[in-house]
């Protein structure tokens, strides 16, 4: 019994190009993507760096399980790419390494036990 594909076909011709940068070089990619589709599509192959090998990384499940696509979006680092949209003027950068916790070693870290 046949069903509908998860996956779809890019329809690069029939599609509006908008410009992105990636690591301060611009791109043209078809609009209605997600960014990681958008940068595969474009050339790009890899997307971040690993906190504990140093080694290149790119999407790999695009459903947003496996955090392998994580770039920096407009200054906000550690975004998945496979979930967002592209937009015309986004600035993306490839992610080195590990990012900064969003607290300072000298805030407590106040955790709730239940009963």
């Amino acid at each position: 019994m046949p069903t509908d594909s998860l996956f779809r076909r890019v329809d690069v011709d029939g599609s509006r190009l908008i410009t992105v940068t990636f690591d301060d070089q611009p791109l043209q990619v078809p609009s209605g993507l997600t960014v990681a589709a958008a940068l595969l599509l474009a050339g790009v192959r890899y997307f971040r760096t690993s906190p504990v090998s140093g080694e290149a990384r790119a999407p790999y499940c695009m459903m947003g399980v496996c955090f392998e696509c994580l770039v920096e979006i407009n200054g906000v680092p550690s975004r998945q790419s496979c979930l967002i949209e592209v937009a015309d003027g986004m600035r993306i950068r490839s992610q080195q390494g590990a990012r900064d916790l969003p607290f300072t070693a000298s805030e407590p870290v106040v955790m709730e036990v239940q009963p």
